[in-house]
């Protein structure tokens, strides 16, 4: 078991756990996400070749069990912001059969390992209210809140 860049070849797999993303989120909020997933196959391929969008899998025993997707978002010589590069994470997926055998924090901590050798000041994410299962993962992990967006829906 390890985890490792994405190839090509995991495409498909990472389609199935894209579509389990997206299948947490539908069913929560249906009047924000479709069923679909986020990316498709060639989309997808355009990441996997993009060196400042890192994608991230956990490989066992030759099957993808697992995702970081990954994209640096660097701030300079803006007004407001001071000048830190950050390495903030899209989406981790495990495969819903193999939850809760530390696939997740493995990605994660491989993740901020990578970002921390690639000179980001911090890492962050987005976890949606309708995810408690997510933020409470988060926040093991040792996240804290940056900010908070709120919605009024009309």
């Amino acid at each position: 078991m390890a985890v490792r860049r994405a190839q090509k070849w995991d495409i498909p797999a990472i389609l199935m756990l894209l579509d389990q993303v997206n299948e947490v989120h539908a069913e929560a909020r249906p009047d924000i996400f479709n069923r679909c997933t986020k990316y498709t196959a060639a989309q997808l391929e355009d990441i996997i070749s993009d060196i400042n969008r890192p994608l991230f899998v956990y490989d066992e025993d030759d099957a993808v069990l697992g995702y970081a997707m990954c994209k640096f978002v660097v701030h300079s010589g803006e007004q407001l912001l001071a000048d830190i590069k950050t390495l903030y994470i899209d989406d981790i997926c495990v495969d819903e059969g193999a939850r809760g055998r530390g696939i997740g924090t493995a990605l994660y901590k491989y993740a901020a390992g990578f970002a921390k050798n690639s000179g980001c000041y911090n890492i962050t994410l987005t976890v949606w209210a309708c995810n408690p299962a997510a933020e409470a993962f988060y926040k093991k992990l040792g996240l804290v809140p940056q900010r908070t967006m709120m919605e009024q829906i009309l």
